[in-house]
């Protein structure tokens, strides 16, 4: 009995030996098959398959330097499909994934930068024509939809957009109040195609207004009429009171308020006055 037992420990080492011995074989031999498989995958357009043979393959990369590069020939094709079918965040992926692994060369590096930037200039196409929102999410596959500090391109377009919107909100509140120099003024600094176009009327509205007030006042001088100011003194008086509420000097807000209101400050000995 003894010399039974003293047996059965050698036994159970030659059983497990042999596990190891049949699996390491079982794995060269899968590893054996598996560049095969790929190539049929990839010939097949069976790039699901091909990248999950390629996948195998980096898990046995430990056995043979081709992972690599079997891996990275499966990403690009896919990569490429799935961009000409327009799934930009996976294509995206896998091109990062790509060009940052051992089989990525120069010119995958070159294509995801290509990508990338094709992506941008989409955005701002949409973005120009009106569509925000769609812009904004052609920017997500690469991060640059939003950005914690506020530095994204997708932050700036939304800054730019806020900007020329609330431009034209301003001038719709100075054309209720008729004050038309004002207004043109801020329809002027609205610089995003789309919103101009939505800023026709208002700025044609404006222009008609000021060029009316211009004519009267045309006729005004054509019948003596010189004073030294020939803005209106309400708007003038009401612009300069805006202007020293937010801190400017008496002679500031007044140079000020003629220059908004389209005129320019005149001198005759020493009065001073405000003329267009």
């Amino acid at each position: 009995m003894a010399l039974r037992r003293h047996r059965l420990p050698r036994f159970w080492l030659a059983v497990t030996l042999g596990l190891v011995a049949a699996g390491v074989g079982a794995a060269h031999w899968w590893e054996a098959q598996l560049p095969s498989r790929l190539e049929q995958a990839a010939a097949d357009g069976n790039y699901e398959a091909c990248l999950s043979y390629s996948e195998q393959l980096a898990a046995l990369r430990w056995m043979s330097g081709r992972a690599p590069r079997e891996q990275g020939r499966c990403r690009r094709h896919q990569a490429e499909t799935l961009w000409q079918a327009e799934k930009w965040a996976e294509a995206l992926k896998l091109q990062l994934l790509l060009s940052n692994s051992p089989a990525g060369t120069v010119a995958d590096r070159k294509r995801l930068q290509s990508w990338q930037q094709e992506l941008k200039s989409r955005a701002l196409a949409r973005f120009e024509a009106g569509d925000l929102e769609g812009a904004i999410t052609l920017l997500k596959p690469m991060g640059e939809d939003q950005h914690p500090d506020g530095n994204a391109y997708g932050d700036n377009l939304r800054q730019l957009w806020s900007r020329n919107r609330l431009q034209q909100e301003r001038a719709r509140g100075l054309i209720s109040q008729k004050r038309w120099w004002e207004a043109l003024e801020a329809l002027n600094r609205i610089d995003h195609p789309w919103w101009k176009s939505q800023s026709v009327g208002l700025q044609r509205q404006v222009e008609n207004e000021i060029a009316g007030l211009k004519a009267k006042e045309q006729e005004h001088h054509s019948h003596g009429d010189n004073r030294l100011s020939n803005v209106p003194m309400a708007d003038l008086d009401g612009a300069v009171q805006r202007n020293i509420v937010l801190g400017l000097d008496d002679w500031t807000a007044f140079t000020t308020a003629c220059r908004q209101l389209g005129g320019k400050v005149v001198e005759a000995g020493p009065e001073t006055g405000c003329q267009r």
